[in-house]
C-alpha cells in the first residue's frame, strides 16, 4: 500500500519540506534507503547518510534540519524523529494481516477456557483448566500447562513453554523459546549427594511485560517469582526462583539473577550482569554491562565492575589500572635506588 508524504505528515504531526505527493510503500534504514521507502535521521552521527540516501522521504527532528535542502529527498520535520518513526512502525505493524482462528492439529483440553478472538496455531498444546484471554495469539509448538492463566492481548511466540499454575497479565509478549515456570535450582546437600527440594510455587507476570527469546524464569519454591508491570527483558536472561523484579525495570541480554533477590522499579541492568542471591537492589539503579552485584544496593546508584562499585569511582580506578605497569616500574626503580 502506498502512502504520500502528506498522509504520513498528518499521522505524525510533521511539516513537509519537498513534494507532499511523494509516495512510499516500505520502511528502511537511512544508510540502506531505496526509492519508495521512508526512513528517519536518528541523530547527528547519521548526518553523513542524509545526502546519499536513496529513500524517498526522511523524517528529521527540527534541530537537525540542514540549512541547504537542495538535492535532498522530501523531508518531514517533527519534534522528535525517533518517536515519530516509532509511531509509524506501530501503525505499520497494526496493518499486517492478523492470524485468526484455531488451526489443526492442536490439543486443547475440554476444561480449558478460550475467550473471544483467540488464535491458536498448529501443534500448540493447552492443558487442563488453562484460561486464555481475548485477542491473545498462541504460535506453533507452545505448551501451556495445567491451570495457567493468560490475559488479554498477549503474544505467545513459537516454542514457548509455560508450566502449570503460572499467571500472565494483559498485553504481555513472550518471544520464541522462552520457558516460564521451570523448577528453581533447589537442592539440599546430603551425605549421599543432593536431595531435590520440591518447587511448589509459580511465576506471576503482571501487565505490559515483554520477555525476549530463550529466557528462563523459574517457579518459586513456595509463593511466586514475580515480574511486575512494564518490565522489559532482553533475550537469554535467567531469573531464578522467588526473584522479584520491580515495575518498569529493563534488563539486557545474558544477565542473571540468583534466587530470592529483589530488584526495584525503573532500574536498568546492562548485558551480562550477574546478581547474587538474597539481595535487595533499590529503585532507579543503573548497572553497567558485565558487572557483578554481590551486596545490597541503595536507590539511585550507578554501578560498574565486579564486584560493582560506584560508576565514577570505577572509571577513575580504571585510569590508574591502565597505568599500573608504568607505576610498578617506577616503584621498582625507587626501591633499587634505596638499596
Amino acid at each position: 500500500m502506498d502512502f504520500s508524504a502528506e498522509q504520513v505528515a498528518n499521522l505524525i504531526n510533521g511539516d513537509i519540506k519537498g513534494n507532499p505527493q511523494e509516495k512510499v510503500s516500505y520502511i528502511s534504514k537511512i544508510e540502506d534507503g531505496k526509492p519508495g521507502t521512508i526512513t528517519f535521521l536518528g541523530g547527528e552521527r547519521y548526518q553523513e547518510y542524509l545526502k546519499d540516501t536513496k529513500a524517498s522521504i526522511v523524517i528529521i527532528s527540527k534541530d537537525l534540519v540542514p540549512k541547504d535542502l537542495s538535492n535532498l529527498p522530501t523531508i518531514i520535520v517533527v519534534d522528535n524523529a525517533y518517536a515519530a518513526f516509532n509511531k509509524l512502525l506501530n501503525i505499520y505493524n497494526e496493518m499486517k494481516v492478523k492470524k485468526q482462528g484455531i488451526e489443526n492439529p492442536v490439543f486443547i483440553a475440554e476444561s480449558a477456557v478460550l475467550l473471544e478472538n483467540v488464535y491458536v496455531a498448529a501443534f500448540a498444546y493447552i492443558s487442563n483448566n488453562a484460561k486464555i484471554g481475548k485477542n491473545t495469539k498462541i504460535y506453533p509448538h507452545v505448551f501451556i500447562g495445567d491451570n495457567v492463566t493468560i490475559g488479554d492481548n498477549c503474544y505467545i511466540g513459537p516454542g514457548v513453554k509455560i508450566y502449570e499454575d503460572c499467571v500472565l497479565g494483559n498485553n504481555c509478549s513472550i518471544h520464541a523459546g522462552t520457558i516460564i515456570g521451570g523448577d528453581g535450582f533447589g537442592f539440599q546437600p546430603t551425605n549421599e549427594g543432593y536431595e531435590k527440594v520440591p518447587q511448589l510455587g509459580n511465576v506471576l507476570i503482571e501487565d505490559n511485560v515483554e520477555i525476549g527469546s530463550n529466557c528462563t524464569i523459574d517457579r518459586a519454591t513456595i509463593g511466586s517469582t514475580i515480574i511486575k508491570k512494564g518490565v522489559k527483558l532482553d533475550n537469554l536472561i535467567q531469573i531464578a526462583h522467588n526473584v522479584e523484579i520491580g515495575e518498569h525495570t529493563a534488563m539486557a541480554a545474558q544477565s542473571g539473577i540468583a534466587g530470592s533477590s529483589k530488584l526495584g522499579k525503573w532500574s536498568m541492568i546492562g548485558g551480562q550482569v550477574g546478581i547474587t542471591g538474597h539481595l535487595k537492589v533499590g529503585n532507579n539503579v543503573i548497572v553497567q554491562a558485565q558487572s557483578g552485584i554481590s551486596n545490597d544496593v541503595q536507590d539511585n546508584q550507578r554501578l560498574f565492575g565486579s564486584p560493582a562499585i560506584n560508576y565514577l569511582n570505577y572509571q577513575k580506578s580504571f585510569i590508574y589500572f591502565k597505568k599500573l605497569p608504568e607505576i610498578v616500574k617506577r616503584l621498582e626503580k625507587l626501591e633499587k635506588g634505596k638499596k
